[in-house]
């Protein structure tokens, strides 16, 4: 049987994407490169030369509803968890995967993964992480009665999970995925403790119990409605990643003005994912700075399957017909570039990027194409498109409208619907919710830089994000032997095959890709500025610049 081992002196070879600098201009048409402000993205700032006294950070997507690690599929819960709980892989700031609470992986096949546990890792209360700890962690995923929000095509392929030597575990996965160690470096991998959790019940995530991890920082303070103060873990076990800064305050505001002007003040030392509305004042700003970093964000508007967008024609006539660079040079503000395809181009390592846009359909604003591919539309071309959007995130109007006015210079009309955020957050697991609407907006993004794995969300006949019952046997055949293959890259050739094929037909309407946006305020460093704290433990970085 064949075996490859991935230890803590290995990248995670299994990725389709490794680290490396990208050229998220690259694309069909020299015009659609747009924003040049995007052209050198960073992936880290500079290490702290001390900590600070206490950080106060800002999270505008406001208040997490849990700490629970299977409740943290969404920014305002996995900017904390990041933080606390740890996963058995780690995802880097340039997007590689190396091990973490795992020493090392073992593939055996394409069906079977052996964890090395490490025996050094203590949770907050002193007790080691053992095995049971990771058998069970993994188990809730699979458990219906935990709920969790990560329960997928990934999860339900997890045949068994099991302690197979002192500190090793096994799992065995039904169909074969090669790319499964990704996934462990998401909330899927995440280790709690079990005998903390079972006696928390119902209250586990809550301020009451919270959780019990073995993350750099443990909760202080849970001041529900206002924030969350963190505290160093002073015993964490890897002592060359120990936090700088004692304690991290992160806020929950998410009123645009009172952020930009805690920002630019110094009030609030940092923030991730600024709001858009905030870019030209911060850009200005004497107190800091807002830096851009290597992005797995795009933003789309999704097919429910329904009305005239149901019409494969017809959403690439109007990704045709839509000034892409107008979204991202105004409602993006140049922090966004027009996107070649529903993947982002950040999930590609830059060997295999100029294969892939050769091979992908030309995306580029062309009236006259998007008026020629129209003609093949077989849908009522004099319904409206109706897109649905949160009404309290007001530049989706804005994006909206710009495709509007694409839409008819062709012929077609595009009509804007504003829904509460509290109903449009059913639209991505009710279809019921988005029954009445053509299409709905997404501010996405991949949890690794696994272009494999995200396609196959989308665009798979049973993926997760499969939104309107998209199915197409060919590209069903070649993501599942993707899968299976185990040369990189072959396996890439495949998926590059695949991505060009769901391009034709765009379940997603793609719009932008985007840069990841951090600003700090002057003396302060350290965190990342690509887009990985949803999964790395950024705050563990925050520290003290020289110039401070």
């Amino acid at each position: 049987m064949k075996k490859a081992k991935i230890s803590a002196l290995t990248a995670a070879v299994l990725l389709l994407a490794a680290c490396g600098d990208r050229d998220p201009g690259g694309t069909n048409n020299d015009e659609q490169s747009g924003a040049a402000e995007v052209e050198d993205l960073l992936t880290t700032t500079e290490p702290g030369s001390e900590g600070l006294e206490r950080a106060v950070w800002n999270s505008p997507y406001g208040e997490h509803a849990s700490l629970d690690p299977i409740l943290a599929f969404n920014y305002p819960e996995n900017t904390v968890v990041s933080n606390l709980c740890e996963s058995l892989m780690q995802l880097q700031p340039d997007f590689s995967v190396e091990p973490h609470l795992a020493s090392s992986v073992t593939v055996e096949g394409d069906r079977t993964y052996v964890l090395e546990i490490r025996d050094d890792v203590t949770f907050w209360d002193g007790t080691p992480m053992t095995p049971d700890d990771v058998v069970f962690s993994i188990n809730r995923h699979l458990d219906p009665e935990e709920g969790s929000y990560w329960a997928s095509n990934t999860t339900e392929n997890i045949a068994s999970v099991e302690q197979t030597d002192e500190w090793e575990v096994t799992i065995e996965l039904h169909e074969p995925n090669v790319v499964f160690t990704n996934e462990l470096a998401t909330i899927v991998g995440v280790v709690v403790q079990e005998e903390h959790r079972e006696a928390a019940g119902e209250d586990y995530g809550n301020p009451s119990e919270g959780v019990m991890c073995s993350g750099p920082y443990q909760v202080s303070e849970w001041n529900q409605g206002s924030s969350i103060l963190l505290e160093s873990y002073e015993d964490y076990w890897r002592e060359d990643a120990r936090a700088l800064t004692p304690e991290v305050e992160i806020n929950f505001t998410v009123d645009a003005a009172a952020i930009s002007n805690s920002l630019a003040t110094g009030e609030v030392h940092g923030g991730f994912d600024v709001p858009l509305s905030t870019i030209s004042q911060l850009q200005g700003a004497d107190e800091g700075e807002l830096l851009l970093g290597e992005g797995l964000q795009n933003m789309a508007i999704i097919s429910t399957g329904e009305g005239t967008f149901g019409d494969p024609a017809v959403r690439r006539a109007l990704t045709r017909a839509t000034d892409r660079v107008a979204v991202a040079e105004t409602v993006f503000e140049g922090t966004a570039w027009p996107s070649e395809s529903l993947i982002p181009a950040g999930a590609w390592e830059p060997e295999i990027a100029g294969a892939r846009e050769d091979a992908l359909p030309d995306l580029s604003h062309d009236i006259e194409a998007a008026q020629e591919i129209l003609e093949d539309a077989e849908a009522d071309l004099s319904e409206p498109i109706t897109i649905a959007y949160p009404g309290e995130r007001g530049f989706y109007a804005d994006i909206i409208n710009v495709i509007a006015n694409g839409a008819s210079e062709i012929g077609l009309t595009v009509e804007p619907v504003s829904v509460p955020s509290a109903q449009f957050g059913a639209f991505f697991s009710d279809p019921a919710a988005r029954e009445d609407y053509d299409a709905f907006v997404t501010m996405n993004y991949l949890s690794t830089a696994d272009a494999l794995g995200k396609l196959n969300s989308i665009a798979h006949s049973e993926g997760y994000e499969n939104y309107s019952d998209f199915s197409d046997p060919e590209i069903d055949a070649l993501l599942e032997e993707a899968y299976a293959t185990e040369d990189d890259e072959a396996r890439a050739e495949l998926v590059i095959e695949a991505e060009a094929l769901v391009m034709e037909q765009q379940p997603w309407m793609n719009i932008v890709d985007l840069a990841s946006r951090v600003y700090l305020a002057d003396g302060v460093t350290g965190p990342p500025a690509s887009f990985v704290y949803l999964y790395y433990p950024w705050a563990a970085d925050l520290g003290a610049s020289d110039e401070g």
